[in-house]
């Protein structure tokens, strides 16, 4: 007989706070959809009492706590017991001297290993001496290193400028569009993007999270009520905030809704009762679906929903597919979904909003972690004039299209209804077979299906974005506002950059 089992009350069950139950005894322990511990992995570095003791705090943390925060306990714990193997475990020896060989820098990870012996010591299991925690409590530890990527605006992990920004929406928009990307992945990168939630989060939506509020004035609002994530001792889906949406990302996601009912009546070979729709996942993972349980059953978990791991790979593969470029390295932006939180929480404070709306809008519990977006806040460009517009321009590669010599080598450049003008002059031609209701031409310069011509007015294009851009600045004051069609001044700037190349006998490349 295993001898844990042997042990008093080890094959009890246990339920985690995300309605997964498992058993004391059990060698891996599984707390979500997404988290699984091998518990069993300590096994040997600890004496059988020990390890009771031990499974016993994790199993109390387990249903508590997050199952990622269970995670990180575990895997501190861990790395604490191998690289002090051969000392008496969570002894006073021991702690001081897995503390002396502590990289300062990961310092912080021992306030993660601190606070779960104190727990252990608070709830009463065995292991922990009064001594130990005496010692703990006159430890001052550093704190982890907060908002390095934000306030240095690093290119590669921290916020998004607006340039890169609107590049990054449009291009997944324009890869949808194409068929380059399927309507699932749009619709939840573009949930991550332009709400900045976490992916735990949008992982956890339902349809009926979908909310639609007309007000006294008949005006509809939309929102998506986010189950709420981070909050100790909370069940999932058990408290929420409402993030008020565009029209457009309500569209995409309507479009999602619908096929997510569509993919469930296929599956299960009949509609779902109307009842049940509500509880469907908006992001579900279908597979896992058994036509011989009752379908209600199965909603009550987190289990048909699509994993958080996916969403975060989703951006890894969009960053290959979209291969947008960065105007500060002219390298593909490297997407996450760390990035959107910190592109809004810096927004924000660029606008002059304070710590608590900052963490009211980033779903945080309290204001600590908001203050690094108010510090050191990154300017956006106050004044980008026709020589620094060049510059950028092809780093940016914000313009999409085609430079053709003339009308006549472009596609469609028999159909005179296919001709952009800028109001008195052509400019190009539009490749697009299909309807288009964008604005000629400040739409067209970011389009893949624009083709100008070498020797159309661009530059006068350019002129007159910059001249609006310094009257609105000048009129509001309002830097975010002006700056708005940036990525446009940058794809015009690309064109006139392009047509200078060519003329001059150089490679349109």
């Amino acid at each position: 007989m295993n001898m844990l089992v042997a042990q008093a009350g080890a094959d009890e069950e246990i339920t985690s706070r995300d309605g997964y139950q498992f058993r004391l005894c059990d060698g891996r322990w599984r707390l979500s959809k997404d988290i699984d511990i091998p518990i069993f992995r300590i096994s040997q570095l600890l004496s059988p009492d020990m390890y009771l003791s031990i499974r016993r705090v994790f199993a109390f943390y387990a249903t508590t706590n997050s199952a990622s925060y269970v995670q990180t306990c575990f895997y501190r714990c861990k790395s604490y017991l191998e690289a002090t193997a051969g000392q008496p475990p969570f002894s006073i020896e021991s702690l001081i001297s897995y503390r002396s060989v502590a990289d300062q820098k990961n310092e912080w990870y021992l306030g993660t290993l601190r606070s779960f012996i104190k727990q252990w010591h608070a709830v009463g299991y065995p292991g922990i001496t009064d001594e130990v925690i005496q010692l703990l409590g006159k430890w001052r530890i550093k704190g982890n290193e907060k908002g390095y990527a934000v306030q240095s605006m690093c290119p590669n992990k921290g916020p998004l400028t607006d340039i890169e920004m609107g590049g990054v929406v449009g291009a997944i928009t324009t890869a949808f569009s194409d068929g380059r990307l399927p309507l699932a992945t749009t619709a939840l990168t573009l949930t991550v993007a332009l709400t900045g939630r976490r992916p735990v989060q949008v992982a956890a939506l339902k349809i009926k999270d979908l909310i639609k509020q007309t007000g006294k004035d008949g005006i509809d609002k939309l929102f998506i009520n986010f189950p709420r994530a981070k909050q100790r001792y909370e069940t999932w889906r058990s408290s929420f905030s409402k993030f008020p949406i565009s029209e457009d990302l309500w569209l995409v996601l309507q479009q999602q809704s619908a096929s997510v009912q569509r993919e469930f009546k296929d599956i299960l070979g009949s509609e779902v009762p109307d009842r049940l729709i509500p509880d469907l996942p908006l992001f579900p993972n279908s597979k896992l679906l058994n036509i011989n349980v009752h379908l209600e059953e199965q909603l009550k978990t987190d289990f048909l929903h699509i994993p958080t791991s996916t969403i975060t790979n989703a951006f890894y593969d969009i960053s290959k597919i979209i291969n947008i470029a960065s105007e500060r390295t002219g390298l593909p932006i490297h997407l996450s979904p760390v990035r959107f939180r910190y592109t809004l929480g810096t927004n924000l404070a660029r606008e002059g909003e304070r710590e608590y709306v900052i963490a009211e809008a980033l779903d945080h519990s309290d204001i600590q972690n908001a203050g690094v977006y108010v510090k050191n806040v990154p300017d956006i460009v106050k004044h980008i004039n026709k020589a620094v517009a060049l510059h950028l321009a092809p780093l940016a590669q914000a313009f999409q299209g085609i430079l053709v010599t003339s009308e006549e080598n472009a596609v469609r450049g028999n159909d005179p209804s296919s001709r952009v003008t800028n109001g008195t002059k052509g400019v190009g031609t539009c490749g697009s077979f299909g309807f288009c209701g964008a604005i000629a031409p400040i739409a067209c310069y970011t389009c893949n299906n624009f083709q100008p011509w070498i020797d159309g007015p661009h530059e006068e294009v350019l002129d007159r974005l910059l001249k609006e851009r310094d009257s609105i600045y000048e009129a509001t004051g309002d830097l975010k506002i002006a700056s708005i069609n940036d990525r446009l001044i940058l794809a015009v700037s690309d064109v006139v950059n392009r047509c200078k190349t060519m003329k001059k006998g150089g490679e349109n490349d």
